[in-house]
């Protein structure tokens, strides 16, 4: 059997800052990550389309926490702890620079996360922190005093255990047995499946600045809308389902949307359109895009209005003028499905929050098991949120257990 002071289960994102962490600042400590893959950082490999979203920059805790559809109340005071601006510090101490692009988004400067990965990897052998890869963990469990990991190879015991496995269900399964309370996992981002006359020709279209609605519900949403060639994308409709997790996977992904394009009113748009009807009386509808609108976007919405592409300003009926209105503010689509957004496999679920002191991230059943990660029932909308929950648990726990 292998006895180590700490032992972290789990080679992602929040296992390896935890462990770097407490090895540095507790260099006695001996420290260990249990992997259960041939190499670890998955996640962090592939995100931001593989240059790693590390962050956001959004620098006041009370605005970072509205970005988590579940952990916003409790993360509050962690984010006081260990922040954004923390972060890009301790990637600055170890030379890694952090750009913002204008999202808001925070990549390496390098634009690639193997500079991440290599910055753990290295940091991780400077303070001696031990990596096992191709140990899958079958069981754990504890005298009071000791905790007992058996894996796929070898048994190991530990003082400490922090549980950093993410959304790893056999995981969830053993904390389970040990009494802890398991929100059941529900993909937390993915795009709409949609397939409509008005989008069917028109992928990569981009609406720049929508309101969306899930019609006979609460969820709204808004921000940049993207036509794909499946249906729709982007931040407005991520953000619906990150916030809309449990209550659309209840309608099992088949929901209508209510589409505001121009955010204007109804009755104010319909005021416009009468001007331009004047205005430009002699020109072709469909070739007049109005509202900054993307052109193939407009014209397939003239077309939903019961006109052609030969329809005059000046030749348009009230009916037309009220359909037109109608598809520029209250457009109507059905969402039948989703698929994954790119490779960020996001979950709601996990532990019971209310199982977890959020002063250090340690369970409140067991003394000595931490959690830090996904692994709890945390989740964020896109952007870098996810990575800085991770963060910032790794760090409050390492800070607790260096002590």
């Amino acid at each position: 059997m292998i006895k180590k002071d700490v032992i972290i289960v789990g080679g992602g994102a929040a296992g390896f800052f935890a462990a770097i962490n407490i090895a540095e600042q507790n260099p006695k400590l001996s420290v260990a990550i249990l992997e259960r893959g041939k190499e670890g950082l998955g996640k962090v490999k592939v995100s931001g389309g593989g240059r790693c979203n590390v962050t956001h920059a959004e620098f006041m805790p009370q605005e970072l926490v509205l970005n988590y559809p579940r952990g916003e109340k409790e993360l509050l005071g962690p984010f006081h702890q260990f922040m954004t601006g923390d972060t890009i510090e301790w990637f600055e101490k170890r030379g890694i620079e952090l750009k913002i692009e204008e999202d808001g988004r925070m990549f390496p400067v390098s634009n690639s996360s193997q500079t991440i990965i290599n910055c753990f990897l290295q940091e991780a052998k400077k303070h001696k922190v031990d990596i096992y890869y191709n140990y899958s963990v079958i069981s754990f469990k504890t005298d009071n005093e000791f905790w007992e990991i058996e894996t796929s190879k070898e048994n190991f015991i530990t003082e400490k255990l922090v549980v950093a496995t993410g959304s790893n269900t056999k995981i969830w399964k053993l904390l389970e047995h040990l009494g802890h309370s398991i929100s059941p996992p529900v993909p937390s981002l993915f795009t709409f499946n949609i397939k409509d006359e008005r989008i069917k020709d028109i992928p990569g279209v981009v609406a720049s600045n929508v309101e969306i609605k899930v019609i006979d519900t609460d969820l709204y949403s808004e921000g940049p809308l993207l036509i794909t060639h499946w249906g729709m994308s982007a931040p407005a409709i991520l953000k619906l389902s990150a916030f809309g997790a449990l209550e659309l996977a209840k309608r099992n992904y088949k929901f209508q949307i209510e589409i505001n394009f121009i955010r204007k009113s109804f009755g104010n748009c319909l005021d416009i359109l009468k001007v331009l009807k004047q205005d430009l009386a002699k020109k072709t509808v469909y070739k007049s895009a109005q509202f900054e609108m993307p052109k193939r976007l407009w014209q397939q919405l003239i077309l939903a209005s019961h006109m052609d592409i030969e329809t005059r300003w000046a030749d348009m009926n009230k009916m037309q003028l009220e359909a037109l209105a109608n598809q520029l503010t209250k457009a109507i689509f059905y969402v039948d499905g989703k698929s994954t957004f790119k490779e960020e496999f996001v979950t709601a679920g996990g532990i019971d929050l209310k199982e977890v002191n959020f002063k250090t991230f340690e369970s409140k059943l067991y003394k000595n098991l931490y959690f830090a990660g996904e692994v709890l029932n945390i989740d964020a909308v896109t952007g870098g949120f996810n990575f800085q929950n991770a963060w910032t648990s790794g760090f409050i726990v390492a800070k607790h257990i260096s002590k």
